[in-house]
């Protein structure tokens, strides 16, 4: 589902039940950082590190632990650029060299409507109008969800570029459709704010591309070099 969505550059692996992954093991240093964490967590942080293992694999990296770093964001090995997400029933990993994109990130949710009063605290008035019009000419979609994970992955795209928080205010996100049977399409970010610098040029937007599948919506932005 994820891989669909990113450049070809990009390995990706995912997991729809933790049996995907057989025993997704953690390194000590990992197991140390969730310790004292339910069950469910132990097994989502676990699953989703089992994916980013084997895709250093398929990039010729010998698998080693991915630690939280700063704001929780994953310290991957030097030279390689990532990004994890992961959610009941799902889990998805995407590595690329850093010489082929400056940053990527990924998103996975259920396809259901977010919690009442949510959509008004992660969305501008102008991302809430459109969704209103995706509603009518797409129904049966659950666009204020897809809306939140297309601010996800925005968000875990800017993090490693700029090292500072985005809020979901801080990002005009526009959804358009594909034509077809499926229903995928593309995303574009207007940041709102100063972009990160990328090669000397500051970016003034990310793009992307999303799609809904098996009770799930996904969403993934690549950041080129520019």
């Amino acid at each position: 589902m994820i891989e669909e969505l990113l450049p070809a550059t990009v390995v990706t692996v995912e997991a729809y039940s933790h049996d995907d992954l057989g025993d997704a093991r953690l390194y000590p240093e990992e197991e140390a950082v969730v310790r004292q964490a339910v069950p469910k967590r132990r097994r989502e942080f676990a699953a989703v590190r089992g994916c980013a293992r084997r895709a250093m694999e398929k990039l010729g990296v010998p698998p080693q632990p991915v630690l939280p770093g700063q704001r929780g964001a994953p310290r991957w090995p030097a030279g390689l650029a990532g990004s994890m997400t992961h959610c009941d029933g799902y889990c998805a990993a995407a590595l690329v060299r850093a010489t082929d994109l400056a940053s990527l990130g990924i998103d996975a949710e259920p396809d259901g409507p977010l919690p009442d009063g949510v959509l008004s605290t992660v969305s501008l008035p102008a991302e809430r109008d459109r969704l209103l019009r995706l509603a009518q000419e797409h129904p049966g979609t659950h666009w204020d969800r897809l809306l939140f994970s297309a601010k996800e992955s925005v968000y875990k795209a800017w993090f490693p570029l700029t090292g500072q928080w985005l809020d979901f205010s801080e990002a005009d996100i526009d959804l358009f459709v594909d034509p077809g049977e499926q229903l995928t399409g593309t995303l574009r970010a207007e940041l709102l704010v100063p972009g990160p610098l990328v090669n000397g040029r500051r970016l003034a937007h990310f793009e992307g591309r999303w799609t809904t599948h098996r009770g799930l919506v996904a969403t993934a932005v690549a950041v080129p070099h520019v």
